[in-house]
């Protein structure tokens, strides 16, 4: 009976989800509320499925955790993407690259590339009544063609402006669309990513099992909302840089430096962010580490430099100017300290400041909470607006079972819905609260025993000084 209702559990959040996907369409600045109201209903259920599950017996918890993470994962694969258009570009760079060219060689709305152009990613104009060409349908946006000047619709989104994506990632977009035909929209990224979040959950299984940790924890990654979302309806490429962190961790925490190196250097040349889980992998024997990841990832890198140059650097720059890293507005938590362009120098220290702890205490048997606590403090530094991000920290949640962290990832799956950029301080200081209460609950009752005995004697003593004055 305890596997079944853990099992239906599962089932009604993977039905929530799916109705969600495929009923819900594309989310609207506009029209926000049924997506809110959906996420914290997925979010409710997954922590009740997850409850359930503690109570199945030990022998079928894997069964279970698989078969929910399938049920979820299928889920989010039953519509087009509902948040975010990215995968778009990713179809779009692999088909540039499939017809031999570099994908940071020009916009998408070159005239180099009109003939490479699918209806999907680039439909027809239509018509309004003032005989004005305009563009028409769900996550279209518009351009112009930069050789004609002439109206441009595309789905693909800042299509004026060269690609942001790192070496790896743009191989595994090639890859993708090498084995599909160039009319198939956006399913194929859907399906791998379903097929690595799965295994991603059979990884965190055979891990806890053979360090002897609850394999019931693999769960918070195969059916968290964020993952089922992110990784799989939105198919976004951090879920590739998570799976290669967690490879490398395991690989490092066995010995396999090298091998683990090359893993981080391979992460890092998918998204950039995963360098976070890098400190805590560098306790013992760094230089392996360090030189297998940097030599990985100047080689992934080396084709694209030698037909491209200096321009693989893409959009980044502007995309770290875009989202206000450089005025400092978007640091919500740093800002209310430091605010202005002072936010971005106190950020970088904190960041460097916790680096260096994670560094010097982290146990290098099990670097995973150090991990954790990297990539979680850096999140709340650096509180991006994109809930995606946080798919780099949830392997590290399951891995060590810090449930707490979970309110993070929650705050900014909410911050999709709750524009208003006044609400980012709250949300994020709600979830730092959680995650602090929770941690200091945690160091046990010895310490918590010691603080609390010596707030009675201290309070005692006071009773007993008011009571002699009387």
């Amino acid at each position: 009976m305890r596997t079944f209702l853990s099992l239906l559990a599962a089932a009604v959040l993977a039905a929530t989800i799916g109705w969600g996907v495929a009923t819900l369409g594309f989310f609207s600045t506009s029209h926000p509320a049924g997506f809110r109201v959906w996420t914290l209903v997925c979010w409710a259920l997954f922590v009740l499925a997850f409850v359930l599950l503690r109570r199945v017996p030990a022998r079928s918890v894997a069964a279970v955790v698989l078969v929910g993470s399938a049920l979820v994962g299928g889920a989010a694969i039953v519509g087009p993407p509902n948040t975010s258009t990215d995968s778009a570009r990713y179809a779009w760079d692999g088909i540039v690259q499939n017809a031999g060219i570099s994908p940071y060689a020009h916009r998408p709305n070159d005239p180099a590339l009109r003939d490479l152009r699918p209806d999907w990613l680039f439909p027809a104009t239509s018509t309004d009544a003032a005989g004005e060409e305009v563009c028409r349908g769900t996550r279209v946006m518009t351009t112009t063609d930069l050789g004609t000047s002439d109206t441009l619709c595309t789905t693909i989104n800042r299509p004026g402006v060269f690609t942001i994506y790192p070496a790896a990632a743009e191989l595994y977009f090639a890859a993708v669309r090498a084995v599909v035909p160039v009319g198939a929209t956006y399913w194929p990224f859907q399906a791998v990513g379903l097929l690595v979040s799965l295994g991603t959950t059979v990884a965190l299984l055979l891990a806890l099992r053979r360090r002897g940790l609850d394999p019931r924890w693999a769960a918070l990654w195969g059916w968290c909302p964020l993952v089922a979302s992110e990784a799989i309806t939105n198919s976004h490429i951090d879920l590739i840089g998570a799976a290669l962190a967690l490879a490398a961790t395991l690989l490092v925490a066995s010995g396999r430096r090298l091998t683990g190196g090359i893993a981080l250097g391979a992460a890092i040349a998918t998204k950039l962010i995963p360098v976070l889980a890098a400190p805590a992998l560098l306790r013992e024997k760094p230089w392996r580490v360090v030189v297998a990841s940097v030599v990985t990832f100047v080689a992934l890198y080396v084709p694209f430099v030698v037909t491209t140059g200096v321009q693989v650097l893409g959009y980044l720059p502007g995309y770290l100017s875009e989202e206000g890293y450089s005025s400092g507005n978007r640091f919500a938590l740093v800002s209310l300290v430091a605010p202005g362009r002072a936010a971005a120098p106190v950020a970088v220290l904190l960041l460097l400041v916790i680096g260096v702890v994670v560094w010097r205490t982290t146990d290098p048997a099990a670097p995973w909470l150090g991990q954790l606590v990297m990539i979680g403090s850096a999140l709340l530094i650096l509180s991006p607006r994109y809930p995606w991000y946080a798919l780099l920290l949830v392997p590290f949640i399951a891995f060590t079972g810090r449930v707490e962290w979970l309110a993070l990832v929650l705050a900014m799956s909410t911050r999709q819905f709750w524009i208003a950029d006044s609400l980012r301080p709250f949300t994020l200081g709600a979830a730092l609260a959680i995650i602090v209460v929770a941690s200091i609950l945690r160091s046990g009752p010895g310490w918590w025993g010691r603080i609390r005995g010596r707030a009675t004697e201290e309070w005692h003593l006071v009773t007993r000084r008011g009571a002699l004055r009387r």
